[in-house]
C-alpha cells in the first residue's frame, strides 16, 4: 500500500532494532531481532530500521536476515556519510523486496566543530556525495541532519535542498538531544516547508528523543506542521531517556482524530504483544504507569474511579483495553487444563511457539499449576518468555537446593545438564544468589561479568512468580537472560543460565564465521 498518496497518512518508521538497541543493556541477538521485525511487519509498521550494518558483523547479518524475511514493510539500514558505510548498508539490504538507505551527518555548529572537526562547506559537500552514492543502490534514500533542531536555519535549509536535489526522497529532522519544545519544533518544520523550494519532492520525517519528556509531543506537533513520517520505538526504547514511543504516537492519532486528523497503517491490537516481546527480549522493564502499555494503564483502584467505571467505562477510559490487544479471556487455566486448552490460551495472549518451545512451556505450566492455586495471564507470558529457545540450549537447569539464613553459611547445590551430561556442584557465597552463581561458574567455567541482576514479581501475592533478568558481558558482547519461577533463587539460576547460553551461542557463531571466512 502506498504511504504517500493520502495527505493525512502518517508513515510509522520503527527504529527499535537500531536506535532502541543502543539503549544500554538492550542488545539483541539475530533471532530476537528477526522475531521483533516479523511482528512489526504483521502489525503494519511501514518502515523497519533493522540496524547499522557497518557497526558490527552481527548488525550486518541481522539486517541481511531481516531483509530476507520481511516482504511487506520497507527494510532500512543506517549509514554515515561515508562510501564504505553506504556500500556495507547496500550489501546488507540486497535481499530486501523493499529497501531504504538512511544516511546522515551532523549539521549543527557544535557538532561540526567538536565532533566532526569539519568546515560547513565540507559537510555540505558530504551531504551531496553521500546521498548521490546511496541512490546508486536504491531509489528510496533518507537523509538526516544529526542535531537538526540545533542547526542554524540557513545552513539547514541549504543542506536539505541539496539532499533532495541529490535524490533523497525522505528528509528526517532529528531532535537528537531532546532539546526542542513542541511549538519550537513545529516552527522548525514550518520553516523548512516555507523556505526549501523543492521540499514538496520529499516526505518530511521527524526523530525525537525524550530527554525532556517531550518526544511524543514534539513528534505530534511536527505532524500537525506537515511532517508525514514519525520515527519511533516500541516502549520508547532508546539512548539516554529514549525515543518517541510508537504505541503513544499511534494511539494518540487514533484516539484524538478531532484534533489530530491523521491515520497510520498500524493495527493497534498488536501493541501489547509488541511491548511484551521487546521488554522480554531486552530486559528493559516497562514502568507500571507507562502510557498505553504499563501494567496500570487500564487499572482503576480509587473508589471514585471504580464507581464511574462500573456505570460506564468511558468515564475513566479514553480507549479500550481491547484496542491495544488486552483481551479478556474466558479460559481459566489450572492443573487440570490440557494441551489443547493451553495452546488456545496462548493464542488468545498472542503467543506463538514452535513444537519444542510449546512442550517446554506446557511442562513448566503444569509444574506451576501444582504450586500455585490461581494462574494469571502474566504467569503464562513469563513462562513463554522463559521457554523460547530452551530446547536448543547447551546448558539446561535441572535442580537447585539452597541453605540460607541469617547465621550462614549460605550454600547452593546446583545440578545442570551441559551438552547432555548432568553435573552437580555445591558452592558457598555471600548470600544464596551469590552461592548459586558461584556454582554455575564452577559447572560451566566462563569469564563473563555480571552487569545487572533484577527481580520483579509477575503478579501479586506471596505465591507470585519471580521474573529475574540477568545481564552478562563477555568478550565485548552483552546479553540478557530471563528466568521465571515461584522460587526466586530458581528463577535467578534459570536467568543466569539463559544469559550464558546466549553468550555461548554468539561465541559459536563467531567461530563459525571466522572459519568460513
Amino acid at each position: 500500500m502506498s504511504t504517500s498518496t493520502d495527505k493525512n497518512r502518517v508513515i510509522i518508521f520503527d527504529t527499535t532494532l537500531r536506535d532502541g538497541e543502543q539503549s544500554p543493556g538492550a542488545s539483541m541477538n539475530i533471532d530476537e531481532k528477526v522475531r521483533i521485525a516479523e511482528l512489526l511487519e504483521r502489525m503494519g509498521v511501514d518502515v523497519i530500521e533493522a540496524g547499522f550494518p557497518i557497526a558490527s558483523n552481527g548488525d550486518f547479518v541481522s539486517v541481511n536476515e531481516i531483509s530476507k524475511r520481511v516482504k511487506g514493510a520497507i527494510v532500512c539500514g543506517l549509514a554515515r556519510a561515508h562510501k564504505r558505510d553506504i556500500d556495507r548498508c547496500a550489501d546488507a539490504l540486497e535481499p530486501a523486496s523493499r529497501k531504504r538507505i538512511h544516511t546522515f551527518i551532523s549539521t549543527s555548529a557544535l557538532h561540526m566543530k567538536y565532533k566532526l572537526q569539519m568546515e560547513p562547506e565540507d559537510v555540505h559537500q558530504a551531504v551531496i556525495d553521500s546521498v548521490s552514492h546511496a541512490r546508486r543502490f536504491s531509489d528510496d534514500v533518507e537523509w538526516s541532519p544529526e542535531d537538526g533542531s540545533r542547526t542554524e536555519h540557513d545552513f539547514l535549509c541549504r543542506c536539505v535542498e541539496s539532499a533532495i536535489d541529490a535524490g533523497a526522497t525522505t528528509i528526517n529532522i532529528p531532535d537528537t538531544v531532546g532539546y526542542a519544545t513542541p511549538d519550537e519544533f513545529a516552527g522548525l518544520i514550518e520553516m523548512l516547508r516555507n523556505r526549501v523550494p523543492n521540499i514538496d519532492k520529499a516526505i518530511i520525517s521527524v526523530h525525537c528523543h525524550n530527554d525532556l519528556g517531550l518526544a511524543v509531543a514534539n513528534s505530534l506537533a511536527a505532524v500537525c506542521a506537515g511532517a508525514r513520517q514519525v520515527e519511533c520505538t516500541v516502549n520508547g526504547l532508546g539512548e539516554r531517556a529514549g525515543n518517541a514511543a510508537m504505541e503513544e504516537i499511534v494511539m494518540a492519532l487514533r484516539t484524538r482524530p478531532d484534533r489530530l486528523p491523521y491515520t497510520t497503517g498500524v493495527n493497534s491490537e498488536y501493541i501489547t504483544k509488541a511491548s511484551r516481546l521487546v521488554a522480554g527480549i531486552t530486559g528493559v522493564v516497562v514502568q507500571p504507569n507507562k502510557a498505553i502499555v504499563g501494567a496500570n494503564a487500564f487499572a482503576h483502584e480509587a473508589g471514585i474511579h471504580q464507581d464511574g467505571m462500573l456505570k460506564h467505562s468511558g468515564t475513566y477510559e479514553i480507549m479500550t483495553p481491547e484496542s491495544v490487544g488486552l483481551v479478556k479471556s474466558t479460559l481459566v487455566m489450572g492443573k487440570h487444563s490440557g494441551r489443547h486448552a493451553f495452546r488456545k490460551k496462548l493464542e488468545e495472549l498472542g503467543c506463538e511457539l514452535g513444537d519444542n518451545a510449546f512442550q517446554e512451556a506446557f511442562h513448566r505450566f503444569k509444574e506451576l499449576a501444582d504450586k500455585k492455586k490461581e494462574i494469571f495471564d502474566e504467569d503464562l507470558i513469563a513462562i513463554v518468555d522463559d521457554a523460547v529457545g530452551h530446547g536448543e540450549n547447551r546448558i539446561k537447569f535441572v535442580s537447585l537446593h539452597v541453605v540460607c539464613g541469617s547465621t550462614g553459611p549460605q550454600q547452593a547445590e546446583l545440578t545442570l545438564d551441559i551438552d547432555g551430561e548432568q553435573s552437580t556442584h555445591k558452592a558457598t557465597g555471600n548470600g544464596p544468589v551469590d552461592a548459586t552463581f558461584n556454582a554455575i561458574g564452577v559447572l560451566f567455567p566462563h569469564q563473563a561479568r555480571l552487569q545487572l541482576y533484577q527481580v520483579h514479581a509477575v503478579t501479586g501475592g506471596t505465591d507470585a512468580q519471580a521474573e529475574v533478568t540477568v545481564r552478562l558481558e563477555g568478550n565485548g558482547r552483552i546479553v540478557n537472560g530471563h528466568g521465571a519461577d515461584t522460587d526466586t533463587l530458581v528463577a535467578s539460576a534459570r536467568a543466569y543460565v539463559s544469559a550464558l547460553n546466549k553468550l555461548a551461542a554468539k561465541r559459536e557463531k563467531t567461530v563459525q564465521t571466522a572459519l568460513s571466512a
